[in-house]
């Protein structure tokens, strides 16, 4: 077990997701930049559905109340067992009594902490990703339990990795969107000619930027949308929807992004400059 002393800004268990129920209007959700945690379930041996938990902006006390072992990923912040600095893409074995403490936000914007064999809360169709009001509730409090199994006897293959870091990167690469071929002229040299910043409104269901481009007129039917499909509204505004965002929009969807770029931006913050790079 886990028990949670603070729960930081906004933590959650996530996992890959709600992978088939979008036709019934249920976002994927599951974990903002899955590259990192791909890493860390590797590194652990875990399956690649293993949960674990996601880490906004600022980070937990947790306690260990029994043994296990342990990888950090995603944003570095400034992470301390047991009042000893630790890093990120590494195993540390974890006793019961272990106090795991974050600190400053030093680089990206989402950290994520894996334990051997994952995080065992509750499945809700199919998936231990914390969505309200699909679950019960939508983030980890102060008090919170987290079960995980015990595993005293894993030997790890591997003691650290090299990771090919994200939390550096700027550009988005994209690709055309259904409606990519209403833009005009104009709005395409802005769209790829402009340094963009991330708006204050940005969380796990979208992104805005900044920036504006161009107004327009063009209508169109409510239609479906995906993680990482970037809306333009009739003033101009770019909305990119992320992991809990609406599976339907009545806005043009110019840009859908990649995979990678989903995981770039789920670590950038308010100000944080992005562009974008047709694929």
């Amino acid at each position: 077990m886990l028990k949670v002393l603070k729960s930081g800004f906004f933590t959650t268990v996530q996992d890959l997701g709600r992978l088939k129920y979008r036709s019934m209007g249920v976002p994927v959700s599951g974990a903002m930049d899955d590259y990192s945690v791909s890493k860390l379930n590797m590194i652990l041996e875990n399956e690649p559905e293993a949960a674990v938990l996601e880490i906004t902006m600022t980070g937990p006390t947790v306690l260990f109340e029994t043994p296990t072992h342990i990888a950090l990923g995603g944003a570095e912040m400034s992470a301390t067992l047991n009042n000893q600095p630790i890093d990120n893409h590494r195993i540390y074995k974890v006793n019961e009594g272990d106090i795991l403490s974050y600190g400053r936000l030093e680089k990206g914007f989402r950290a994520y902490l894996a334990v051997k064999d994952g995080f065992s809360t509750e499945s809700v169709l199919g998936s231990r990703s914390m969505f309200s009001p699909i679950t019960p509730k939508s983030h980890i409090q102060d008090g919170s339990v987290v079960p995980y199994d015990v595993n005293k006897a894993f030997e790890p293959k591997i003691s650290a990795y090299k990771v090919d870091c994200l939390l550096g990167e700027t550009v988005l690469e994209v690709y055309k969107g259904p409606e990519f071929s209403l833009l005009n002229d104009r709005q395409l040299e802005q769209l790829f000619g402009t340094d963009f910043s991330v708006a204050k409104e940005n969380n796990r269901m979208a992104y805005q930027i900044n920036e504006l481009l161009a107004e327009h007129r063009f209508s169109m039917l409510t239609s479906a949308t995906l993680s990482g499909t970037v809306q333009l509204t009739p003033k101009g505004k770019l909305i990119i929807l992320m992991k809990d965002g609406q599976t339907t929009g009545g806005y043009p969807r110019i840009l859908q992004l990649s995979k990678r770029a989903i995981a770039i931006l789920s670590q950038k913050k308010s100000k944080d400059k992005i562009g974008f790079k047709l694929l």
